[in-house]
């Protein structure tokens, strides 16, 4: 396996400001686009990964495409898709490639929260610079804290304004945003969501993402000083401690989608091996591989469990769909994070699976570095990591068995 560090420190490049951005009318007009750019992704996705060659050309492609914007409202000028087209959409994207598939990720978890949480104002703000090609990325976890919910970044209010100050790390998408959003306390202790500008004074973004899957992501870190925030950046999300809500599972069922685009990669790289390269086995007496009848029970095994986990993760996103547009109950809250939770589980078992079984079926030749065939076992080996499923089988479990709901934050 051939890992290439990071670049050393030095001058990023920003994204440049959109333009030509086209605005997806419906779920069927965003599911072609989504299939237009992943067949454009997969040609060069091996490559990508094996250089880490940043995909700056194939996000400004993404952005021309108005994928960013298919969850903004209908009032506010967007698609509004479906949950389960926007779990079909980063299925097709993250198959063509992981790493592409997870830099918007973010995006949307962003907005499904401004919906819940930001104020009028602040909804056409956001949601017509996301359509007008703004991207979103993220600064994520503090990476020395002692849980993923620690927070040490500060907003703070001062004589000249407030002033932003803190260090993130699993910033996926920070490095191509226009907008990076991060948690922050502020004067009273009480938790936020802070808009700072990628180009604002005291915004660095650092390149020293050096996980052996999902590459090119960049999901290093954000450190944060003394940068200027506009009044109407700040969300109160302290607010959605004890509001049942969808920001949660709608963040959810994206993780669980790209484990899901992984899966069908690395099935699809599979059985195209199996047909174009391997050879039967001596004992088979067989002319082909492809007629060695525990391949194919394999492949048929591996087959059943992928649609059985893409079927679970549209559901999960019907189910959310169905709670759409109205006040949610805690039960209601509490079961669509378990939904979602359940095709999480299935996801990454299959897309583990998936990635690792492909060279079983492909034989020892699937091993050579210039098929890059590893990707696809790396990529879910280091996607799957973002929430452990150890917890979400108990999440489901105490559910179920003690009717306790799962703790309402973006993990769940």
């Amino acid at each position: 396996m051939t890992v290439i560090d990071p670049p050393p420190p030095g001058p990023l490049p920003r994204p440049p400001q959109p333009d030509q951005v086209q605005r997806i009318r419906d779920d069927a007009h965003a599911l072609a686009t989504a299939h237009t750019l992943a067949a454009i992704y997969a040609q060069d996705d091996s490559e990508r990964d094996r250089a880490r060659r940043l995909p700056w050309e194939e996000l400004e492609r993404y952005t021309r495409s108005g994928l960013g914007g298919i969850t903004v409202p209908r009032a506010h000028g967007g698609a509004d898709v479906s949950f389960a087209t926007l779990a079909e959409v980063f299925v097709i994207l993250s198959a063509a490639d992981a790493s592409l598939g997870q830099i918007p990720q973010n995006q949307f978890g962003v907005l499904a929260l401004l919906r819940e949480a930001g104020t009028p104002a602040q909804q056409q703000r956001f949601f017509a610079d996301v359509l007008a090609g703004h991207r979103i990325g993220n600064a994520g976890p503090e990476r020395r804290s002692k849980t993923i919910t620690t927070v040490t970044t500060r907003l703070r209010r001062t004589p000249d304004g407030l002033r932003l100050d803190g260090e993130r790390f699993y910033s996926t998408g920070a490095l191509f945003a226009h907008w990076i959003p991060t948690r922050a306390l502020d004067d009273e202790g009480r938790a936020v969501q802070v808009w700072a500008r990628r180009g604002a004074p005291g915004v660095a973004v650092i390149d020293d993402w050096s996980a052996f899957g999902q590459r090119t992501t960049a999901s290093g870190s954000v450190r944060f000083t003394d940068v200027p925030i506009d009044e109407d950046a700040v969300l109160p999300v302290w607010q959605l401690a004890d509001r049942p809500g969808l920001f949660g599972p709608t963040s959810q069922l994206i993780q669980a989608a790209i484990d899901a685009g992984i899966a069908r990669a690395s099935l699809a790289a599979a059985t195209a091996f199996v047909r174009q390269h391997a050879r039967p086995w001596v004992d088979s007496g067989l002319a082909r591989a492809t007629d060695d009848p525990y391949l194919i029970q394999e492949v048929g095994r591996l087959r059943i469990d992928l649609h059985a986990a893409e079927e679970t993760l549209y559901e999960a996103g019907r189910n959310l769909d169905s709670l759409r547009g109205r006040v949610l109950s805690a039960q209601e809250s509490a079961q669509a994070s378990v939904d979602v939770a359940v095709a999480k589980v299935l996801t990454t078992d299959v897309a583990l699976a998936a990635s690792e079984k492909l060279f079983e079926l492909a034989g020892s030749a699937a091993t050579r570095a210039a098929h890059n065939l590893d990707r696809h076992w790396r990529n879910a080996r280091v996607h799957t990591l973002h929430d452990p499923v150890r917890w979400k089988r108990h999440a489901i479990g105490n559910f179920e068995l003690n009717g306790i709901a799962p703790a309402r934050h973006q993990w769940n």
